[in-house]
């Protein structure tokens, strides 16, 4: 009995299969609770939404702030995910609730899925145990559990991807076939037509794979691959926008938004063109391309004359992004419910579980330890200057408890082997591996 337990506890399929039930009974209660015809037209008011409208409607790749003027053709957003909510538009009709349904069993079917190259991820650097630790760690996480559900954007997709293009990273030094680097090429243009926010890590992972495989040669043929995947997006943003976008406009904003301290200040969402009149307007009057050209002159000069207000902002960025969305922990804490309380901790110990993971995979000396650990050193910079919120960290979540995983297993090593002589050694030496002393 206990060797069968053993073995079900390591089961890909089994977890697989519990994330989906977790993901899907978090989907029906949510549903439940709230109108149909709520559930039918609020989740698609954001700019996926929006744009997939105008697809499904034969506008084209335009409008993402909606309503009833066409604001004309937009990169406000990657195109893939649009194309895919425009897709289900047309088959199940617009704004209905039978696409949320199906946006949302979307998501979940892509946060599911994501378990099994986060399980072999975890094999490849670690053996059975981070694996399972990490993949049951997924199934459980609080943020891919509700964000599909709740946020019909990609992030969800995203973290997928990104899931396997780690993935894709730590196996392809050993491949001798030039499609397999060609393929992988593919994988990162689909990713950067998703979540261009990814491509961050594009560089860090093409460098490591040539020194790992000691060649020049096929990893540039990778990055060839990706920028022709990407090439037809920003041949068509040249020819509508008459600007040079490689993938999405909408830095300008994000960075005007960011300047804006969440501790302190008002919601910076409301000064969004979705929801701000005056903004909106803004934007109908100068166009996309000039508008956030606009935005990022005014970042600029809130930067230069103001420097001491932006540390703030960025101080209240970043305890956010890693506190899962909340700029004052403590606090909130205290006053939350047992729900959010619950969440607040989950996203803090994977914080923290991801910096001790870092440092017992470095001072291990393991192969795999800079591309694990340059995503969370390198992915949320952009997100320290503009928003902190637990969408935009998703895709990177899956490596954050890879490497909670790396550090719970060595705890778990440490504590339970049976040399140690007491409970007072097993914490000295677990204190030892956590703080690399």
């Amino acid at each position: 009995m206990g060797l069968w337990l053993r073995r079900a506890a390591v089961s890909p399929v089994l977890i697989l299969v519990v994330a989906l039930l977790v993901r899907a009974g978090y989907a029906w209660d949510y549903q439940s609770e709230r109108p149909h015809r709520a559930l039918a037209i609020l989740p698609f008011l954001f700019e996926p939404g929006n744009i997939a409208i105008s697809l499904a409607t034969g506008k084209g790749f335009s409008s993402p702030l909606g309503g009833d003027t066409d604001t004309g053709p937009t990169a406000w957003t990657a195109p893939i995910y649009p194309l895919i909510l425009a897709g289900i538009f047309r088959v199940l009709g617009v704004r209905t609730f039978a696409s949320f349904v199906a946006a949302a069993g979307l998501n979940i079917l892509f946060s599911s899925l994501t378990v099994l190259p986060i399980y072999t991820v975890g094999r490849r650097i670690g053996g059975a145990g981070v694996a399972a630790i990490a993949a049951w760690l997924w199934a459980i996480f609080p943020n891919a559990v509700k964000l599909p559900v709740e946020s019909l954007w990609d992030a969800s997709f995203a973290a997928l991807l990104g899931a396997i293009l780690l993935l894709m990273t730590l196996a392809l030094p050993d491949s001798r076939e030039m499609w397999d680097w060609y393929g992988y090429g593919l994988v990162w243009g689909v990713a950067l037509l998703t979540s261009p926010s990814l491509g961050v890590l594009l560089p860090p992972f093409v460098v490591w794979m040539a020194w790992r495989s000691r060649r020049v040669a096929w990893p540039a043929l990778a990055v060839a691959a990706t920028l022709l995947c990407c090439f037809p997006w920003m041949a068509r943003n040249y020819r509508e926008l008459h600007a040079f976008v490689p993938l999405r406009s909408v830095t300008g904003l994000a960075l005007w938004l960011g300047t804006y301290d969440q501790s302190t200040g008002p919601w910076p969402g409301q000064f969004h063109p979705l929801d701000n009149a005056g903004q909106r307007a803004r934007y109908e009057e100068l166009g996309e391309i000039a508008y956030m050209r606009e935005k990022q002159q005014q970042t600029l000069e809130f930067v230069v004359h103001h420097p001491a207000a932006e540390l703030r902002a960025v101080r209240s960025h970043f305890v956010a992004l890693w506190a899962g969305g909340s700029s004052h922990p403590l606090a909130d804490f205290r006053r939350g419910g047992w729900s959010f309380r619950a969440i607040l901790l989950f996203n803090l110990l994977a914080a923290a579980g991801a910096l001790a993971g870092m440092i017992i995979l470095f001072r291990q000396g393991s192969a795999y330890a800079f591309p694990l650990g340059i995503c969370p050193a390198l992915f949320p910079l952009v997100y320290y200057f503009a928003l902190g919120s637990p969408r935009y960290r998703l895709p990177m979540d899956p490596i954050l408890l890879l490497l909670t995983a790396v550090a719970l297993h060595q705890i778990g090593r440490t504590w339970f082997t049976p040399r140690q002589a007491s409970s007072s050694g097993r914490l000295f030496l677990a204190s030892r591996f956590l703080l690399g002393i």
